[in-house]
Order: structure tokens, then sequence, then C-alpha cells
């Protein structure tokens, strides 16, 4: 229960309100993230609290700014954020996973069975490689936290949406120029501001092709 509470209070910042399941599903995933990472380097924050609020609130925080329902397919997962963690949040989503590094693949792998996920695949590919693949779907939203200023990424990540599609890149203000400018086809929206925070931000665009922006709110 004192756990429960903690993550609770944690999360308060970003609006978050988490049911029984959902908190016992962040603890365990906690507690594997933390077992793992000092064997292959998932992360460089190593405290709990501070693992609850750039991790798992940062990610949660998408879910404030807009619904999400269908496939989403994150570039350069790492440990699994966003994506993983939105699986939390959205428990019918359509999970997809990019991340190149096997090791990190066996770490994901393990948090999905013990939190009891379902639909949830992860490849040990980066983007153009699954772009390219048999399995390839295109995807009704695509999420990074690994894109930092590479157009190459970027633009790679856009490729996968269906027109209409969401694109939701975590970053910082200094890059938004930047990356703003690298994908074609990409409306962009008002920057998000991540609370608790100077200069992270969230980017959210959307595929054109359709000038319906249903599902998003004027941020």
């Amino acid at each position: 229960m004192q756990r429960g509470l903690a993550v609770a209070n944690l999360l308060v910042p970003f609006g978050i309100r988490l049911s029984g399941s959902q908190t016992e599903q962040v603890l365990t995933y906690l507690e594997l993230l933390l077992r793992w990472n000092g064997k292959i380097n998932l992360t460089a924050i190593n405290k709990p609290e501070d693992c609850i609020r750039r991790h798992f609130g940062e990610s949660f925080y998408l879910g404030t700014l807009m619904g999400l329902e269908g496939r989403l397919l994150d570039v350069g997962t790492g440990a699994g954020f966003p994506g993983l963690a939105l699986k939390v949040m959205f428990p019918a989503l359509q999970v997809i996973l990019l991340e190149p590094k096997m090791r990190k693949c066996a770490f994901l792998k393990e948090v999905s069975r013990q939190c009891g996920f379902s639909e949830v695949e992860i490849r040990s590919e980066g983007v153009g490689n699954y772009r390219v693949s048999a399995e390839f779907a295109a995807a009704d939203i695509v999420t990074s936290r690994a894109v930092g200023s590479s157009t190459r990424l970027i633009q790679g990540a856009s490729d996968c949406l269906k027109q209409n599609g969401a694109l939701c890149l975590w970053t910082t203000s200094r890059l938004r120029e930047r990356i703003q400018s690298a994908p074609e086809r990409i409306s962009w929206m008002k920057p998000a501001k991540i609370p608790n925070s100077r200069e992270r931000i969230i980017l959210i665009g959307r595929k054109i092709g359709d000038s319906n922006a249903a599902g998003l709110i004027s941020l």
C-alpha cells in the first residue's frame, strides 16, 4: 500500500491517476528495471523516485494530451520508454518495440511477461530495417525518446505512420526547430512542456493527408 501511494504521489504533477492493477505493473516494471540495470546499463537514472518521474511520468504524460488506440510503434525503445510504459495506461494498444540491442530486447520480453502484457511485439532492429521487412504495417502512433536531432531517424519514424497518424517525440526546446524541419508531410502542434522540467517537451504532429486532427487537443 505504501509503495502504491508513493507512486501515486510522484505521478501527481503529470496529472496521472493509475488503478491498483496499473500501479502493480509499474512497480513490477520498476523492480526489473533496477535489477537489470546493473548488468546491461538500461538507464543512467538509478533512484526509484527519479525513475518513476522521468521514465514513467514523462511517458504517461502523452496520455493526458491525446487518446491512444490502435497500433503504436516505439522507435529506439531502449528500456521500453515510452512505448511499453504506455501499455500500462492503454492496455488495448498493440505495441511494437524497436530495439537493436539483443540484451535490451531480453529485458523487454521479461517485463512484458511479468506484467502480463499481451499484443506486444519486440523486434531487434532499427526503423530502417523494420520499414522494409515483410512484417511491416503502418502505425497509428509512432513514438521516440531516442530521437535526439537525427533527421534520418525522424524521417524514418514518420515514414512508418498511417495518413493522419500521430508522430510523438520527447525532446528539448533547444532541438525543436531542427526536428520540426526534418520530416516531410508532418503538421506540428504547439509543443507540450513536460511538468517539472525547464527544457524537456513533447512534440506531436499529424501526417498530412487528412485535415481532421481528431484525437488531439490544443496544446
